[in-house]
């Protein structure tokens, strides 16, 4: 399996990921700032939407989660999608390994590469600001390193919901091997995952991240597990 990941990521040139990842996440502190400067302008003279570290920490992670569920996205529908509609997956099928594994060794990529971003992005753009917010008032409040280590560690389940919820898009890009489809419906996922209000926050809510996380592992699961089924040459 383990070769075979090296394989595909040799093949696909994932060098793009990477410089979109870095390009995402400078926008994505230029939005957070951006954001805070037009709330501590107004007339209140305080942030509505970001008034502690906490709630800057909440912000960051929807952001980010959002972001790299769209970009995971993306990576089904160059890994996966784009090669069932080419039929270049049946030169892949053609080798003496088993299906399933090719087809696991392309979603466990996107999943890795999705948790490890998510995790990597919510330390660099909340320690970004953690770091601005020493020079410039970002943030109407303070945070000592401890308190942000322990805000970091709180990331790590939801990154790991957001691996699996990123595999739900690959159930509808399959439908017709529709690449448009698969980012379109990506975007739906964040939207419903994402979403906050000042009312009810899904976005902190961790049992419906897992639910969504469980259903996007159902999916890879039937998808692999029914891929000797499919007639790809139909």
């Amino acid at each position: 399996m383990l070769h075979l990941m090296k394989l595909e990521m040799k093949k696909f040139k994932l060098g793009w990921y990477v410089k979109g990842a870095i390009i995402a996440n400078v926008i994505i502190i230029a939005i957070f700032c951006l954001i805070n400067y037009i709330e501590q302008i107004e007339e209140t003279g305080r942030g509505e939407i970001v008034k502690s570290f906490s709630d800057a920490f909440v912000l960051i992670g929807g952001m980010v989660r959002g972001t790299f569920i769209v970009f995971a996205g993306v990576l089904i529908a160059k890994l996966v999608i784009e090669e069932y509609k080419n039929k270049t997956i049946l030169i892949m099928f053609s080798y003496p390994v088993s299906r399933k594994k090719l087809i696991a060794s392309k979603l466990v990529i996107t999943a890795l590469l999705t948790f490890t971003t998510i995790l990597l992005s919510n330390i660099f753009v909340a320690g970004a600001v953690f770091i601005l917010n020493s020079y410039i008032p970002i943030v109407p409040d303070s945070i000592t390193v401890n308190e942000f280590m322990k805000e970091v560690i709180k990331m790590v389940p939801f990154a790991i919901a957001a691996a699996g919820t990123s595999l739900i898009p690959l159930y509808f890009g399959m439908r017709k091997y529709s690449v448009p489809v698969t980012i379109l419906s990506s975007l739906i996922v964040v939207m419903i995952a994402c979403s906050s209000n000042p009312g009810f926050s899904v976005v902190t809510l961790i049992p419906l991240q897992l639910g969504l996380a469980a259903i996007g592992i159902m999916i890879a699961y039937y998808g692999i597990r029914n891929i000797e089924k499919e007639d790809i040459a139909a």
